[in-house]
């Protein structure tokens, strides 16, 4: 099934593990936000833990980019990103509060799917949206082809 419209949230841990690795499919969805194949949301929360844990040196101790190389990759995601103003806050109470943001971020823009590594955390909403799937990184993808 094609998605008409690509609007996603990448979760935080699929930026990360893109960073990280020189292979894998977060590294495809990485790839393909900045080709503009499909467009990646953006929030000030998102934003914000982004950059933090951009700053968090053991995160990225085997990561084979450099500092530089890991702030430009993280400043031309954003540019390519919609950014997003959460007005509402749905608190769809998941299991890990921190992912609540990025689910209210799809939500309020409109995304078709939020991409992570944690689906498990988002299956347990309160709230449900019909329209938001969840999908790990390589389900994204296939449904892009």
């Amino acid at each position: 099934m094609d998605l008409v419209i690509r609007r996603i949230v990448v979760d935080s841990n699929v930026f990360i593990a893109a960073l990280r690795g020189a292979q894998g499919a977060s590294r495809d969805v990485l790839r393909r936000c900045l080709q503009r194949q499909c467009q990646p949301l953006i929030g000030l929360k998102l934003f914000l833990e982004l950059e933090d844990a951009m700053s968090r040196a053991e995160l990225f101790a085997e990561c084979p980019l450099s500092v530089q190389e890991r702030q430009e990759l993280f400043a031309a995601f954003a540019a390519v990103c919609e950014w997003t103003k959460v007005y509402y806050l749905w608190r769809p109470n998941l299991r890990d509060e921190e992912d609540n943001h990025v689910l209210e971020l799809a939500v309020a823009g409109g995304a078709n799917a939020i991409v992570t590594h944690n689906v498990r955390d988002f299956a347990g909403s309160d709230l449900r949206f019909p329209a938001v799937r969840i999908l790990r990184p390589n389900e994204f993808l296939r449904e892009m082809r």
